[in-house]
């Protein structure tokens, strides 16, 4: 065994060792759009379940539309969930929350946003941006909050800070606003962040830095991520285990390393072939499929990426296939391999 596997499986036996911190039990999402008769649902997620460890990375990957998006709005209590139990720290998080109870459910989770400007009030300063968590969560007296702005500035790589401190979001770059985004998420000492597609409106120069930056604040504060990405080369570079979702379903999930190298669900092997590849210059592989992504207000009884499979066969179309542990951790909704 390689050094790097080596260190790579002692990483995973302490993470199995961990507690679980969020545990989601067959969550369901529907939005009603239209009115009277023309009312229609759309069924955003679907049965999705998943654990996550204290100081554990999970990323949900897939395309536009896939529900993982609605998944972490779901969680950080954006939106209600029409159905399912979620556990922050082995307590039932109610599905209706007093504003107070919201309060302390977001002092636990936070979330960092897709767009670093759209996210931050173009009108206010980057101090008045850190200071309000810290304020609203009493973390902080008038005599060491902006030391604590300061430290935070710090933390995210912005220094040196005081030239930070007055600055509005317009008068930084990408990667430095998404560093205050992170900052404000980190503020409340959270145990739980959910990112949401944090890199893809940075240039791809600055991405690397984010992702370690990331990596280093959960290694230091013992944080745990959602992360939320297209990018399956993202994804495996930060993630422990890798979570595939399609049409609001999950269909795969297992280590990162696996479902990369050794994926098991059709949706996962085309969603590999479509990565840019180094021999090819980089650019996207066009990918021939017969058909499109299933309209979420009509899903079919049967697995929603029939239609797109090479291996579809006439069960396939008749009922979903359930999320069976093929091997021990590596999961598939796919009757190929059942």
């Amino acid at each position: 065994m390689s050094h790097v596997n080596s260190i790579q499986t002692k990483g995973q036996k302490m993470l199995d060792n961990q507690q679980n911190l969020l545990e989601i039990h067959q969550l369901y999402k529907g939005f009603k759009i239209g009115r009277w008769s023309k009312s229609r649902i759309v069924h955003a997620i679907n049965d999705f379940s998943l654990t996550l460890k204290r100081g554990e990375v999970v990323a949900l990957v897939g395309e536009s539309g896939s529900g993982k998006t609605t998944v972490a709005r779901v969680i950080a209590r954006l939106y209600e969930p029409t159905e399912g139990i979620m556990k922050l720290s082995n307590e039932i998080i109610p599905k209706k929350m007093s504003r107070k109870e919201l309060l302390v459910f977001h002092r636990k989770v936070q979330m960092i946003f897709q767009d670093p400007f759209a996210s931050l009030n173009p009108l206010q300063s980057i101090k008045y941006i850190l200071v309000r968590p810290l304020k609203i969560h009493g973390l902080a007296n008038r005599e060491n909050i902006q030391e604590k702005v300061i430290k935070l500035l710090e933390q995210c790589g912005l220094t040196p800070a005081e030239q930070y401190l007055n600055k509005l979001p317009h008068e930084l770059s990408g990667g430095q606003r998404q560093r205050v985004g992170i900052a404000r998420a980190l503020a409340v000492d959270p145990d739980l962040i959910l990112a949401d597609e944090p890199t893809s409106m940075l240039d791809v120069s600055i991405r690397l830095d984010i992702m370690n930056l990331m990596l280093d604040l959960k290694d230091e504060g013992d944080i745990s991520y959602i992360f939320i990405t297209h990018d399956l080369a993202g994804a495996h570079y930060m993630a422990d285990r890798i979570a595939i979702m399609y049409a609001g379903h999950l269909v795969e999930l297992g280590p990162s390393d696996l479902v990369i190298n050794e994926p098991l669900h059709p949706y996962t092997q085309l969603l590999k072939e479509a990565a840019p590849k180094p021999e090819s210059g980089l650019k996207p592989i066009h990918i021939d499929t017969t058909q499109e992504v299933p309209d979420l207000t009509n899903l079919p009884e049967g697995c929603p990426f029939a239609p797109r499979c090479d291996y579809t066969k006439p069960e396939c179309v008749e009922e979903l296939p359930p999320l069976i542990e093929v091997e021990p951790g590596r999961w598939s909704r796919c009757i190929k391999k059942l």
